[in-house]
Formats: structure tokens, sequence, C-alpha cells
């Protein structure tokens, strides 16, 4: 395993999904007195694992036929796009 890739995906991930709604919600579901926390960690975790899944599927299947580099370069303009966006709505 490249630990250096490993820690870069993991870094990135992990600050992206900190604050965000899922983290919210995820608290929220918490807050019951009447649900085991253990089930709310269980049930977010297979989620997030889940939701990976999809996204390295489909990252697997768009590397198929667009170029990697152009697939770069598009995610690179949807990130500026959104910041962008999130900036103007501020």
């Amino acid at each position: 395993m490249d630990w250096k890739i490993f820690l870069t995906i993991f870094a990135s991930v992990f600050i992206a999904e900190l604050g965000d709604k899922t983290q919210l919600a995820t608290m929220l579901f918490a807050t019951d007195k009447e649900v085991s926390k253990y089930t709310v960690f269980l049930a977010a975790s297979a989620a997030l694992v889940v939701a990976s899944a999809v996204g390295v599927l489909a990252g697997t299947l768009l590397a198929e036929y667009i170029n990697t580099k152009y697939l770069h370069y598009i995610a690179g303009v949807g990130f500026i796009g959104i910041g962008i966006f999130t900036l103007y709505n501020a």
C-alpha cells in the first residue's frame, strides 16, 4: 500500500466531511437517548463506505472513457465553481 496516497486521500476526505450536513445529521441522531450510539456510528460509517465505493466505481468507469488528465481538470473546475457559488451566496 502506498501510505503517502492513503494519507492524502484520508486527510482530504476527513477535512471535507468535517462540519458538513452528514456530520450534523449524525450528531442529531446521536442526541436521541433511545438510539444506541453504536448503531448511529455503524450506520453512518456504513453509509460513508458505500458512498465512497460509489465514488471509486464512478471514477473507475469514467477513467475508462475519459483521459485522467481531463478528469482532473473537470474536478478542479467543479471545485472552483462550487467555491464561487458558495462565496456568491455568502
